[in-house]
């Protein structure tokens, strides 16, 4: 590939990337507009229409054989398959409680576990994984548990939402990793296996009348933005895809940032959730431990660069 092709193959990766993360990062707008609807019922729909949207758009990019390969070798390999499905309940969990959150007014402490989520995987790595942590990797995991305290020690309450979601998506991210499934076929996977119960939590709440009556009732608007939930779950996801394959990781480390930095500028400004100077010192912290943590990805990207170009590959 020559340079220009090179720096073409680039600027798409950024674009592609970075408008994915934009995407996420307005995602509460989104949900906002349903919070009329029980959280439980809005994550059902998410689950059931982001299965039906998968289809769909592997079908348009035709890698359904490839979805029913992958879906034959998950049945023929039992380890594989308890793991694809502890993905996606990992994922249901996060989707769940993210909802939740932003509807309950909670979009900062959300913005704050998508803030401290790589720090999460790196301490994942450290122990599921055994892989050793440089002095700098330690002191960025130091300063986000010190965000953390901060918090707990000033409003006498555990961030869990914030810890949660930075859980659930970190135990996510080390599955999938071990389980090695591509993320068009990994979604459309994930949410087959769990389509099934919320079919069955929908049938249930309808069924008993404690429905919101906006999917397929009267309310014609709130239908229409619950089928929309698997386009706005999968559009961002393919965008990704398709950056992430075209920059350094380093890169994707750093455009990560810009969804909780929306998150809590929305939260901040648009929905006035209230920002203590307790939350100013605790969101210091994490920002502190999240640049020590981008510098070491650089460095290593850099490094590597050089050998790569010392052997003249």
């Amino acid at each position: 590939m020559n340079q220009s092709a090179g720096n073409k193959e680039l600027a798409v990766g950024i674009v592609s990337a970075g408008l994915s993360y934009i995407l996420w990062g307005i995602l509460p707008l989104f949900w906002k507009l349903v919070d009329d609807v029980p959280s439980g019922e809005i994550l059902a729909h998410r689950i059931v229409w982001s299965l039906v949207f998968m289809l769909v758009i592997l079908a348009c990019l035709r890698k359904i054989p490839s979805f029913t390969l992958e879906l034959k070798a998950l049945v023929r390999n039992q380890k594989r398959l308890i793991g694809i499905s502890l993905a996606s309940i990992f994922i249901s969990i996060n989707w769940g409680l993210y909802i939740w959150a932003v509807n309950a007014d909670r979009i900062i402490e959300a913005s704050l576990g998508y803030y401290i989520n790589p720090l999460v995987s790196i301490l994942l790595a450290v122990i599921v994984l055994k892989e050793k942590l440089s002095v700098l990797q330690t002191l960025s995991i130091i300063l986000a548990g010190a965000g953390v305290l901060v918090l707990t020690f000033s409003f006498g309450t555990f961030p869990w939402v914030a810890i949660m979601l930075a859980l659930s998506f970190a135990f996510y991210g080390l599955i999938k990793k071990m389980v090695q499934v591509g993320a068009l076929v990994g979604l459309a996977i994930e949410t087959l296996l769990i389509t099934p119960f919320a079919l069955l939590f929908l049938g249930y709440v309808h069924a008993g009348g404690s429905g919101s009556g906006g999917a397929f009732g009267s309310d014609f608007g709130v239908t229409l933005l619950l089928l929309l939930a698997g386009v706005v779950t999968a559009v961002p996801l393919l965008l990704f895809a398709s950056g992430a394959k075209r920059i350094p990781l380093s890169m994707v480390g750093l455009l990560q940032y810009f969804a909780p930095t929306i998150k809590l500028i929305m939260g901040v400004y648009l929905f006035h959730e209230p920002f203590t100077s307790a939350h100013l010192v605790a969101f210091v912290c994490i920002w502190l431990a999240l640049g020590v943590y981008t510098y070491t990805l650089m460095r290593g990207w850099k490094l590597k660069r050089a050998v790569v170009v010392s052997k003249g590959i």
